[in-house]
C-alpha cells in the first residue's frame, strides 16, 4: 500500500508541476514595461544610431504599439564606448535599450572600449544601411574617382566620419581605398562624435569629404542641397531619395560595405523582456509607417531575433578581427 500511495501522489503531482510551468510561461509572455523605456543613441543627434532610435520610437508611438514611451537619449563619446559603459552598469534592467551597429564589434577590437557585444543582451537586428561618400556641393570632386585620385596624390587630405578610429566609418573608407588600389593605412581619417558633427565640419570646409550612413544623409540631399553624393557601398542603387547616387561598382571600384543596425539591452536582461521587444519590433516592422520611413531613408529590413542576432555578432567579431589585423589596427 505505501508504494501505491506514492505512485498515486506522483501522478497527482505531475499535473500540478505542468500547470505551474504553463503559468510561468504565460506570465513571462505577458511581461510589459512599467515605465518609460530608455532608448539610447550612443552618439550626438544626426547620426545613424540617432536616426534609428528616433524613427523606431516615432513609429511605435504613431502606431500605438506600446503603452509606455520610448525616450530617445543621446550619450555621445568614444565611438559608442561612453554609452556602453553607462548601460553596462544597469545589469538586469529590462527597460534600457541602445541602438547598435558594427562599432559594437570594431571599437572593442581596436582597444578603445573595455565592453564588447558579449557584455550586453542582443534583442534584434533591424535593418541594413550602406556607406555613402559626400563632398560639399561646391567641391571640385565631381566623381568618386576624382576624390580617390586626390587622396592618392595628397595623403594629408582628410576624410571625416562619425565613428572612432578603427570603427565603422574608418573601416568602410579604408576598405574602399584598398579596393581602389590605395594604401588603406595612409587615409587621413578624422573621427567626429557623430555623423551630424562630421557633416557640419564638411560644410565648414574643415575636411575634404565625409563617409557615413546613407540613411542619415538622405534628408540632406536633393535639389538645393549643400552636399553632393559621390557613391554608395551597396551592390545596386538604393531607392527613395538616393536613386540618383551611383554605387562604388558603377564608379569602377569593386567594393561593398553593409551597415547593419540593431538593438541591444542591458546585461542579463530577463528573457521575458527580450520576448516582449522581439514581438514589438516584429509588429513595428510590419506597419506602413515603418515601411514609408525605411523607403525614405534607404533602409532595407534585415530582421533577426535575439538568438540569431547573437550568433551573427559572434561571426562579425571574427570577420572584423581579421580586417583590423590586416590594417594594423587591432588592439592589444
Amino acid at each position: 500500500m505505501p508504494s501505491l500511495s506514492i505512485k498515486r501522489l506522483s501522478v497527482i503531482a505531475l499535473p500540478f508541476a505542468a500547470l505551474s510551468a504553463i503559468a510561468g510561461q504565460v506570465q513571462a509572455q505577458e511581461w510589459t514595461p512599467d515605465g518609460s523605456i530608455e532608448f539610447v543613441a550612443p552618439a550626438n543627434p544626426g547620426g545613424g544610431w540617432d536616426t534609428l532610435v528616433r524613427t523606431m520610437s516615432r513609429v511605435i508611438q504613431q502606431e500605438e504599439l506600446a503603452d509606455e514611451n520610448f525616450a530617445a537619449i543621446n550619450v555621445p563619446g568614444g565611438g559608442g564606448a561612453v554609452a556602453w559603459a553607462q548601460v553596462a552598469r544597469d545589469e538586469g534592467n529590462p527597460q534600457k535599450l541602445f541602438a547598435t551597429s558594427p562599432p559594437i564589434i570594431l571599437v572593442p577590437l581596436a582597444g578603445s572600449s573595455r565592453h564588447d557585444h558579449t557584455d550586453f543582451t542582443p534583442i534584434a537586428r533591424i535593418n541594413t544601411d550602406y556607406s555613402i561618400v559626400l563632398v560639399d556641393a561646391d567641391s571640385d570632386y565631381q566623381t568618386l574617382d576624382d576624390l580617390l585620385s586626390a587622396l592618392e596624390e595628397d595623403p594629408s587630405l582628410s576624410v571625416g566620419g562619425g565613428s572612432a578610429p578603427g570603427s565603422m566609418d574608418h573601416i568602410s573608407m579604408a576598405g574602399l581605398a584598398s579596393a581602389a588600389g590605395l594604401d588603406a593605412a595612409s587615409i587621413n581619417y578624422i573621427p567626429f562624435s557623430g555623423g551630424g558633427d562630421a557633416m557640419t565640419n564638411l560644410m565648414g570646409g574643415h575636411i575634404e569629404a565625409v563617409i557615413g550612413g546613407a540613411g542619415e544623409a538622405v534628408g540632406q540631399l536633393g535639389e538645393g542641397s549643400e552636399l553632393r553624393a559621390l557613391g554608395v557601398s551597396s551592390e545596386e542603387r538604393l531607392g527613395g531619395g538616393l536613386s540618383e547616387v551611383p554605387t562604388y561598382q558603377e564608379e569602377g571600384v569593386d567594393y561593398t560595405f553593409d551597415i547593419w543596425r540593431g538593438v541591444m539591452g542591458a546585461p542579463d536582461m530577463p528573457e521575458e523582456a527580450v520576448t516582449y521587444y522581439e514581438d514589438l519590433f516584429t509588429e513595428m516592422m510590419a506597419t506602413d509607417s515603418w515601411r514609408e520611413a525605411s523607403d525614405q531613408l534607404g533602409w532595407i529590413d534585415a530582421y533577426q531575433d535575439s538568438e540569431a542576432f547573437g550568433t551573427f555578432l559572434d561571426e562579425q567579431q571574427e570577420e572584423f578581427s581579421d580586417i583590423l589585423s590586416e590594417l594594423g589596427l587591432l588592439g592589444d
